[in-house]
């Protein structure tokens, strides 16, 4: 499939894609915690991998993840032009993830990844349980 920007305008595309307080992952699963009751979270905590959420009394860090950008499998189409350039992008994001991972874990912490796609109202309760259980056995 043809991008249908031109190089120009989809750089400038590309540009204005935020890595925090984007709606489809973050803002999301803030309003998904308030909906279940999931407290004690905490946003900007400087740690390794910089989570989006953080709960620093349970050392439980919550990164929300956009398919595209961190490779997740769901992923059906992947831009043609410049491929080579996004192949090895998003290869470095999924090995710093595995990165950041093993770096908290060694320092105590637990990890949570909330994909993209999952953050409808069904496919979000298994992580939610997960979360939930991992707070109350913290305590």
């Amino acid at each position: 499939m043809t991008d249908v920007f031109s190089p120009q305008k989809r750089s400038r595309v590309m540009q204005a894609i935020r890595s925090a307080g984007n709606k489809s992952t973050e803002l999301r699963l803030i309003r998904i915690f308030k909906e279940h009751s999931v407290k004690g979270w905490r946003r900007n905590i400087k740690i390794t991998g910089s989570p989006d959420f953080v709960f620093k009394k349970y050392k439980i860090a919550v990164f929300s993840d956009g398919c595209f950008w961190h490779g997740h499998k769901c992923r059906k189409l992947w831009p043609q032009t410049n491929a080579e350039f996004w192949r090895n992008k998003i290869s470095r994001n999924k090995k710093r993830d595995k990165l950041v991972n093993k770096e908290l874990k060694a320092k105590g912490w637990r990890v949570v990844r909330f994909w993209e796609c999952e953050l409808g109202a069904k496919s979000v309760r298994p992580q939610i349980r997960l979360l939930q259980n991992m707070l109350s056995c913290a305590k």
